[in-house]
């Protein structure tokens, strides 16, 4: 009788330990995901090291299945008068921990013309 309290002590000790170990790992994986701000941070800065181009909003930015995925508004030609200038809008998708996983510009624009194509851009 002894000797089956001691297993089952010990498989309780067993348990809680991995209960613990569980916590702990999910606590690790929260505290090294990067805050929404920091990914906007991050993504800012990756684009225009990789552009060349400084980003100058963002316009969209969502958590997705893969990590995040961003639209981010960008001077890519100034001009005089400044509302002739040229933006570009560029989807950016990053991973869990907020890395640069790729972009693509999906629109270019006058930044004095509204985008009829888009809700509310009339």
């Amino acid at each position: 009788m002894s000797n089956t309290r001691n297993t089952q002590e010990s498989q309780d000790s067993q348990e809680s330990q991995n209960s613990q170990n569980s916590r702990k790992s999910t606590d690790k994986t929260a505290e090294d995901r990067p805050s929404p701000m920091e990914v906007l941070r991050q993504a800012r800065g990756q684009l225009a090291e990789l552009t060349g181009m400084s980003a100058e909003s963002v316009s969209s930015f969502e958590q997705t299945e893969e990590g995040w995925a961003l639209e981010v508004e960008v001077l890519e030609l100034e001009r005089v008068p400044d509302t002739m200038s040229l933006m570009a809008s560029y989807q950016v998708e990053l991973d869990s921990q907020g890395q640069l996983t790729g972009y693509r510009r999906v629109r270019r624009y006058e930044r004095g013309r509204s985008d009829a194509r888009r809700p509310g851009g009339r």
